[in-house]
Parts: C-alpha cells; structure tokens; sequence
C-alpha cells in the first residue's frame, strides 16, 4: 500500500518545461532550478525571444554564468543541463531548423499562437505558413512544444484549449503525422482524451497547480493572484482527469512545471501576470498530488524516466530521495532589484519534503 509509503528514492527528474528569464533574474532562478532537476528545457519567450542558434547559445552561456556563480552545490552544478529551444515566429526557416537540430544544444522549437501567454506577441499567426518548417522538424526528429491555446478575442478563455485541439491541433497532425509533438500544460480532460488518442509522437506534459487546483482556488472568496497562470486553472471535473493520467503510469505524460517567475508587486497588481512558480518546491508539490490519490510509488516515471524516453535521451543515474515529512514553502524569495518572488502555495505547509533539504 503507497499509504506506508514514507520515503521515496528515485531517479533525478527533469523539468520539461520552465521558464528561467534572462540576466539578473537568473540569479534566482537558476539556482532553485538546479537543486532539483538535472536536464531542464528553457522557454525562449524572452525580450528579444530566443530565435536561432546563436540566441540559443548566447542564452545558455548566461545561464551557465550564473550557475558558476551560485551557491549551489559542485554535484549538482556539474549535473545541470540547460536545453534550449527555438521561438516560432513568422520568418523561421527550414535552415534555422537543421541548424538547431545539429546544434547539441537545441532539444525543441516553440510554438506560441501570438498573444496567447507572457512575451508572446512575436508568435505564430498562421499555422499555414510553417509548413517547410514543420517538415525540416520531421526530417530531423526535432519535437514541436505547443501552447495549445486559441487566441481569438470572441473564445471563452476557459474553452481555448478545446478549440485549439479541435481547429488547429488535428489539422497540424493530419498534415504531420510523423512530427513529434508535446502539448505543453494541458489543463482539459479534452486535451489528455487527445494525447491518449493518438500515437506516440505526441506526449503532454503537465504542471503542479493543474494537477493540485482548479478554477475554484482561484476565484472562491476573491482572486488569488499566484493561483493565475496560462492555460488557465478550469473545473475540478478537468483537475481529476490530469491526475488520472499523470498518475496512470502512461509514458504519454510527464513532469513539466511550467515555472514562471514574476515579481510579486507584478502578480498583485490591477493588471496581474500569469504564471505560478514552483521550481524550488516542485517534488514536494508533484509528490503531494500523487499521494493524494494513493499513487506515489507511480513518481519517478512521471518525474524521471518519461520524458527523457519521449526526447530520446538516457534517463539520469544519480538519484534524490523524496520523504514524508512536512516542509513549509517559504513565503518568498528575494528577486533582483529589491524586488520579491513569490512562489505557488507560499508559506503553506506540505507533507513531502526533498530528503537533506529541510
């Protein structure tokens, strides 16, 4: 029974998906990321976004820079990967493409529908056009990450995923059937009925909040800034779905947090940012979601094996040991320029906690 379960060794996970920002930020965020995952795949949605190669190498070498010149320990230094990817505009060519996958750095490209999330307005306006680019990503194996997302002023924010599935994502596989593809953060039982649905070049993968809240934590009793994150939270009946699946052991689905950091005067503001950060806690959060449903001893798939068996890699040898005693998440973490960081669940308490780090 998983109920005597208390601690837990499994291999180190990998963050599928995350957001580090660029120059002072980093100070913050490439520290909290390399205490627990060692490969982790950089959003390129930065100001200029990350569009070749030379962006991509660039960006790698400040984040590099600021991991030489963290606290963080010489063992886990030397385990960190920073994986780039390429930011899907308009004028991203086939060569820009073979160019990344020869690179040894690059590991995706990103799809953002324009407007649809953070530093995004440099993003794809029609699908249509990227045809020769999404047959170079084919030919060379090279995953296609997608924010699966409408953008269309007239769409309920809540229906955007379903939309996007039903007028854009079935089209694109239809013409693409070979293309590797994850749905990033899905949040519907729409999206993960889709991913169980077709073949395995496309996986998902599936953040913390999604899997631990719903639309109600973030409205009942007055907006809660740090539960506001793109795709937004929905209805619990979806919330269960992405438990099912994330704890089902299908190797369709895997650990991408989605960490997003915004100043906290940014997040509580008239006009608040949207992200949850959660890249220092994230074990403590995913290991308490499976647990809520009897099934951590499902973790390191989910976590650790998964998602490096989706991109082709070998899975990490050194391991981290989850146990089950209560940490309390802090209440924030300094950021740059005096500013504070605030992290998802701050200053609540939860039962599993990284073995050593307490």
């Amino acid at each position: 029974m998983t109920d005597s379960i208390r601690e837990l060794t499994i291999l180190q996970p990998d963050d599928w998906h995350i957001h580090l920002r660029d120059d002072k930020a980093l100070a913050t965020t490439v520290p909290h990321a390399a205490g627990s995952f060692n490969r982790v795949i950089c959003m390129p949605n930065l100001v200029p976004p990350v569009k070749n190669v030379e962006d991509a190498q660039a960006y790698r070498a400040r984040i590099m820079q600021h991991l030489e010149a963290s606290n963080v320990s010489a063992e886990r230094k030397a385990a960190f990967d920073p994986r780039m990817t390429l930011y899907l505009t308009d004028h991203t060519t086939a060569q820009d493409i073979e160019l990344a996958a020869k690179s040894g750095i690059v590991q995706a490209v990103k799809l953002y529908p324009a407007g649809a999330t953070t530093n995004s307005a440099d993003g794809v306006t029609n699908i249509n056009a990227c045809v020769d680019v999404f047959e170079a990503l084919e030919k060379y194996n090279l995953p296609l990450l997608l924010h699966g997302e409408v953008t269309h002023d007239h769409v309920d924010i809540f229906d955007r995923e379903k939309r996007f599935l039903d007028e854009v994502m079935v089209q694109i596989i239809a013409k693409f059937p070979t293309m590797k593809i994850v749905m990033e953060h899905i949040t519907t039982s729409d999206a993960a009925d889709f991913v169980l649905s077709q073949g395995n070049q496309i996986a998902a993968t599936i953040t913390p909040q999604h899997l631990m809240f719903n639309r109600n934590h973030l409205l009942l009793g007055g907006i809660k800034p740090h539960f506001y994150c793109l795709p937004i939270l929905k209805r619990e009946s979806h919330q269960k779905v992405l438990l099912d699946v994330a704890t089902s052991g299908n190797p369709k689905f895997f650990l991408g947090t989605d960490s997003a950091p915004h100043a906290t005067d940014k997040k509580e503001a008239a006009c608040g940012c949207a992200g949850c950060y959660s890249a220092a806690t994230a074990l403590p959060l995913y290991a308490t979601a499976f647990d809520s449903v009897g099934k951590i001893d499902r973790l390191e798939g989910f976590t650790s094996r998964f998602g490096a068996q989706f991109y082709g890699l070998p899975v990490n040898e050194s391991t981290i040991t989850m146990i089950k005693t209560p940490m309390q998440i802090p209440a924030s973490y300094p950021y740059f320029d005096g500013s504070s960081l605030t992290p998802l669940m701050a200053g609540e308490s939860l039962p599993w906690s990284i073995k050593g780090s307490l």
